[in-house]
């Protein structure tokens, strides 16, 4: 009979095991699923042309790894060859740290359901320095729960459905006689030693020598837009597969030389130009995306587009734009390298890296060497989004911040706090222009604005003014035309400043927000921002250009705009002087590449295969993949953008971010 008993309890133990992994496979499928829903109106375009049985494929590969390799703690518990583990407290323990690992997994994968409108990809371990000098992170937090308490109760559920559903072992253990043991102690033995070779191979995606640990970008094969990788991957994989890893290497698609000759990101002005010393407005704009600006988006052929930016439309009438603009990134972070230092997004936010001590060039440090005054503004804590730091790398003279905004006697100090971000745009902006009068001439100043943010709001006094419309569900519209107003006001108080008619004015939006036009949640869309220049007195041109621009042209441009002398390094183009053809941009979405040239946008993986070309001007929402038929075409974008990815990657991990006089030119 104890023979029997010790026979049962074997059994129970491994069958207890086996399921509670199975009950993980089904909450991480019911995380997904509230995932994929939470941010259907991204996804559901071309969500049924994918393949059924691969997208489940992608699914339990990745699912598999992490849950593996988050529960291998508890698997060491449950299958340990040691007859201890039947005791009560090693299997109360046992469950916990099921519990606890798992419902960490259910909490970062749903508050990534969140997360995705702002980032279009699955969060990594980079969103911790993103946001470690956040002070009011519990307030920040504690609004998102309640805006999103469904989710909340969703998780709730799920972690109780976890608790409630967990089988434990039973029986009772008795061992009478020495073939018992050895009975128990082998029967583990195979179990343990069984089950390291299945964690290894479904940790490393596979059971071959040949195959490499699957990584993130991994996921594109299973999908057809970059996009879609989200929907394979999980957070829990995403953060765990980033942790210490240094986001820069040298593909070697090239030799040095030949590297030179295809892409050299290094501008070498005329000498023979004389340099104006126009000051230089940089306004980075939270959130202000192509999608809500109604000047931009007549080639839309939509007489009633609704725009939310009537000043801005105004304003564009006389600024210099383009036909398609784009961000590099799709965070805040991504944006002021981009747009002050001309470095591009790729794979991890350039601040977050390693490479980010490197010496670096920017708008600031080269216009100081020119006697320019510099300074940084933002209406945030001080510190807030390591803007401070950055803008002290790149040279920037001074720095104005929340601290600064409630030393000064003209405004109301921190009443005019938005009580989660910043000091609310409007007041921050007078600030802006007001200070702007006491710094010497000629400067270049930046201002990153901060009200267009989750979680929405706009000031009390214009709550009845800026208001959710009926039928719209997007609630940064009313903040958008906030920030419009807060811009006119802001030009009204410059107008009237002595700098003002001697100043170049750069608008650009940092990346793009919650859409609801079917335009923009394309993988072009998704990276829509809105880019211009304004000069008061139009010494440069008031048109529409018919070509590409992306961020990292800003600097370029403003530099040759001013006739500015000395090499420098720029990854993107002057965009009054490179033909409308020769424009181009790019960006990176979990590991997949987006090169914009011409009439086609080419996608490659971060492992070199060209995942597909699309004539975006004829079929925005990409569904004729054009591989394979644009014979030199096709050539010609993949080796250049091959050369574009291997200098970022030379030039980031050599520390070469500044012109060195032995180099090139461009």
């Amino acid at each position: 009979m104890k023979g029997l008993i010790i026979k049962r309890t074997m059994i129970s133990n491994a069958v207890a095991f086996i399921f509670n992994l199975i009950l993980v496979y089904v909450v991480y499928f019911l995380c997904r699923l509230v995932y994929v829903l939470e941010n259907w109106g991204t996804f559901s375009e071309g969500f049924e042309a994918l393949s059924v049985s691969k997208l489940l494929q992608g699914c339990w590969m990745f699912d598999t790894a992490s849950i593996l390799l988050t529960n291998s703690l508890y698997a060491l518990l449950m299958l340990l060859p040691l007859h201890l583990k039947e005791r009560e407290g090693w299997q109360t323990l046992a469950k916990w740290v099921f519990v606890i690992v798992n419902s960490i997994a259910v909490v970062v994968n749903l508050m990534d359901a969140v997360y995705f409108k702002y980032t279009g990809r699955r969060t990594t371990t980079s969103v911790f320095q993103e946001f470690s000098h956040e002070e009011n992170l519990g307030g920040i937090f504690g609004a998102a729960m309640l805006n999103y308490w469904y989710i909340v109760l969703i998780g709730i559920v799920i972690i109780a459905s976890i608790w409630f559903l967990y089988v434990r072992p039973t029986g009772q253990l008795s061992f009478s006689t020495p073939k018992q043991y050895v009975k128990y102690y082998l029967f583990y033995l195979v179990c343990f030693f069984g089950f390291i070779p299945l964690t290894v191979f479904g940790i490393r995606g596979g059971t071959t020598i040949a195959i490499r640990p699957i990584t993130i970008s991994n996921a594109h094969r299973y999908v057809n837009r970059p996009v879609e990788a989200a929907i394979v991957l999980n957070t829990p994989f995403s953060m765990l597969r980033t942790i210490g890893k240094n986001a820069y290497k040298d593909p070697k698609f090239f030799s040095r030389e030949e590297l030179s000759k295809i892409y050299e990101p290094i501008i070498v002005p005329s000498d023979t130009v004389e340099m104006q010393k126009k000051n230089v407005v940089v306004l980075i704009l939270e959130s202000f995306a192509r999608e809500y600006i109604g000047a931009y988006n007549d080639i839309w052929g939509d007489p009633n587009y609704k725009s939310f930016t009537p000043f801005v439309d105004s304003l564009l009438q006389h600024s210099l734009t383009f036909d398609y603009t784009f961000a590099n990134g799709r965070k805040s972070i991504d944006a002021m390298p981009s747009i002050l230092s001309s470095i591009p997004h790729v794979i991890e936010p350039y601040i977050l890296t390693p490479a980010s001590v490197n010496e670096v060039s920017g708008l600031a440090g080269e216009l100081g060497k020119k006697g320019y005054y510099s300074a940084f503004f933002h209406g945030a804590e001080n510190g807030s989004m390591g803007f401070d730091a950055y803008a002290k790398t790149t040279k920037f003279s001074d720095y104005f911040g929340r601290t600064e905004y409630n030393q000064d006697k003209r405004f109301n100090g921190d009443d005019d706090f938005d009580g989660n971000w910043a000091i609310w745009d409007e007041e921050f902006l007078q600030f802006y222009a007001l200070k702007m009068t006491e710094l010497p001439q000629p400067f270049v100043t930046t201002l990153f604005t901060a009200s267009s943010h989750d979680p929405y709001n706009v000031p009390e006094r214009y709550r009845d003014v800026y208001v959710d419309e009926p039928g719209d569900d997007n609630p940064i519209h009313k903040c958008i035309r906030y920030v419009d107003h807060a811009l006119r006001r802001f030009f009204e108080t410059a107008k009237q400043q002595p700098w003002y008619e001697n100043t170049l004015f750069v608008f650009a939006s940092d990346h793009t927000n919650w859409t609801t036009r079917p335009e923009y949640m394309t993988d072009l869309g998704l990276y829509g921002g809105s880019i211009f220049f304004f000069d008061p007195i139009g010494q440069m041109p008031a048109e529409r250009r018919h070509c590409i621009a992306q961020q990292i042209d800003i600097m370029p441009t403003v530099l040759n705009y001013l006739g500015y002398d000395e090499p420098y390094v720029a990854f993107g183009n002057d965009l009054l002087h490179t033909p409308d053809a020769d424009t181009w941009a790019i960006n990176n979405n979990n590991g997949m590449y987006q090169y914009v040239k011409g009439d086609y946008v080419m996608q490659f993986t971060d492992d070199g295969e060209v995942k597909a070309i699309y004539n975006y001007r004829t079929d925005w929402f990409l569904h004729n993949n054009l591989k394979g038929q644009l014979g030199d075409v096709e050539a010609k974008m993949e080796r250049t953008l091959k050369a574009i990815i291997q200098q970022y990657m030379v030039r980031m991990t050599e520390d070469r971010l500044v012109f060195n006089k032995t180099e090139r030119s461009k």
